[in-house]
């Protein structure tokens, strides 16, 4: 792997977002057998585990720390791949017994049953979330709206702000050879006119990892910040970005 830039910033809930769609390594394998559809009973554990540690390697090539189930679950998968290469005693029977998948294949199938379950939970509505009190007290609806302030209190307002901020600016000098925040910048000049573009285009393969790394995490901040949606046509399908649409107007 390529040396990132000592100097590299990574928001600290990098991570968070990176894994907000896994909850441990077993949801990790899930996602990875349901994409391709195959079958739990009969994981072609090479692929899978190939997949896996690729999905690794990008968590180590980013500086972001792992938890220790991750790393358990890839020592698991290579030393089931490693007993299914070894060649079977002749004459011996092959019975389900025998195959090394047997364990996981049971946590995952029991994985997928509790996962299920606690997503039909979840699209139960709730109170506060889906459903809310209504709260409304006689006396305020019937109170005229309060007056809009005058140009003067707007115009004092604007000042005593200006004022604050004067006090506390300061200017700092960096140097670095990639900068997130002039990446920010470029993605969004490139979004400014199109309606969607392809997530993955916006990592600049030319630039080689450290780019890669720094469009990443630019694309973060900018999601972070409310200036990007996402999208997905289909499942599994190519991710599209844009800006959204109140920076469109403002801008």
């Amino acid at each position: 792997m390529g040396d990132m830039p000592a100097d590299l910033y990574i928001p600290p809930d990098a991570l968070e977002v990176f894994l907000e769609s896994f909850e441990g390594p077993l949801d990790l394998l899930l996602y990875l057998i349901r994409r391709q559809n195959l079958d739990i009973l009969s994981i072609p554990i090479a692929e899978i585990t190939r997949q896996y540690m690729a999905y690794i390697e990008v968590m180590q090539a980013l500086r972001l720390e792992l938890a220790g189930e991750y790393l358990v679950m890839a020592a698991l998968l290579a030393e089931i791949k490693s007993r299914m290469l070894l060649p079977r005693p002749a004459g011996s029977a092959e019975d389900d017994e025998e195959d090394p998948r047997l364990a996981l294949i049971r946590q995952l199938q029991e994985y997928e049953r509790f996962k299920t379950a606690a997503e039909r939970i979840d699209d139960i509505p709730r109170l506060e979330r889906d459903v809310f009190h209504a709260h409304a007290a006689r006396d305020a609806l019937a109170a005229p709206p309060a007056p809009a302030p005058a140009l003067d209190d707007l115009i004092e307002a604007l000042v005593g702000v200006l004022r604050r901020a004067s006090l506390s600016a300061h200017h700092q000098i960096s140097a670095e050879a990639l900068s997130v925040r002039e990446r920010m910048t470029r993605i969004l000049e490139t979004l400014e006119h199109r309606e969607f573009v392809d997530f993955v285009s916006l990592l600049v393969v030319s630039e080689g990892r450290p780019g890669v790394v720094v469009a990443f995490l630019a694309v973060l901040e900018l999601s972070k910040g409310g200036m990007l949606e996402w999208g997905q046509g289909e499942a599994f399908g190519p991710i599209q970005v844009r800006r959204r649409m109140a920076e469109v107007v403002e801008s």
